[in-house]
């Protein structure tokens, strides 16, 4: 099966496979190198320095330094255009839209991937245990909501991983290109989060580490509930702060994060050994 992509006016044909949430460290032969695109050099380089494995969160000073990059960066930078073919697939009626992903580099420090969403396609609301993730998003609108776990000196270990957390709804709204490039760490600033595209969109993804069952980052599945549906003892008290807190309970991997993975064909950059 193929399935046409538009690279920044060239046409070109790519294979199109089945793949899922997680990506795979084993990379196929790359295509002809294409001119590098600046942008896309610096933001490896930069991430070469910022991310130093498994444990380890970037500096405030390096997370302003990789923003500072992402910020700048356009679409044509990684090789796409608005007119991806991709996005003018047509959509069938009660059929969720189905999201691609494509890796521009992976090693087991971090890695570079793009998300490509049709109008109406969703990322399930997802978490990044112990990782450091940016998202820049390069081409449309999306709606974002993201929530980080509520946890306490006395909170009690033994309580099972199936019984719904308290989570603080960091974000819920929509983000239109261009706006600044978001972060969030292992515990805060939207750990768990979800997509849904308004327009077609695509999003450029750093993360680091990346996703690693193997290392205990295996990516896990939630459903929010509101604050008040559960019978649960009340920790909240206002009315504003209920509107604010919801209950995430983790559930099974939903169809909706089966994902295609497509081949990179955008501006190589030159790997460091």
């Amino acid at each position: 099966m193929t399935i046409e992509v538009g690279l920044t006016g060239v046409s070109k044909v790519i294979r199109k496979k089945k793949c899922s949430r997680k990506t795979s460290s084993k990379r196929k032969p790359s295509p002809p190198a294409k001119t590098i695109s600046f942008p896309l050099q610096r933001l490896y380089m930069s991430c070469i320095d910022v991310f130093k494995g498994d444990g380890t969160v970037p500096s405030p000073a390096d997370v302003q330094k990789v923003c500072g990059i992402l910020d700048g960066m356009k679409a044509e930078d990684v090789g796409l255009s608005s007119n991806l073919q991709f996005f003018k697939a047509p959509g069938i009626a009660g059929v969720t839209p189905k999201v691609a992903c494509t890796t521009i580099y992976q090693s087991e420090k971090f890695s570079l991937c793009i998300f490509f969403l049709p109008a109406n396609a969703v990322i399930p609301l997802h978490n990044h245990p112990g990782m450091t993730v940016f998202n820049k998003l390069l081409i449309g609108k999306v709606h974002i909501k993201a929530y980080d776990l509520v946890t306490s000196s006395d909170q009690d270990d033994s309580v099972s991983p199936s019984q719904p957390k308290l989570a603080s709804l960091i974000a819920d709204g929509v983000y239109t290109v261009p706006c600044d490039t978001s972060v969030l760490y292992p515990t805060s600033g939207g750990n768990i989060h979800a997509f849904k595209a308004i327009t077609p969109c695509a999003i450029l993804d750093v993360m680091g580490p990346p996703y690693s069952k193997k290392d205990g980052r295996d990516c896990s599945y939630y459903s929010d509930i509101p604050y008040d549906a559960l019978p649960y003892e009340r920790v909240v008290k206002s009315e504003d702060e209920r509107e604010r807190y919801w209950w995430l309970e983790e559930i099974e991997t939903p169809k909706e994060s089966e994902m295609e993975g497509i081949d990179y064909m955008g501006p190589r950059i030159i790997e460091m050994s």
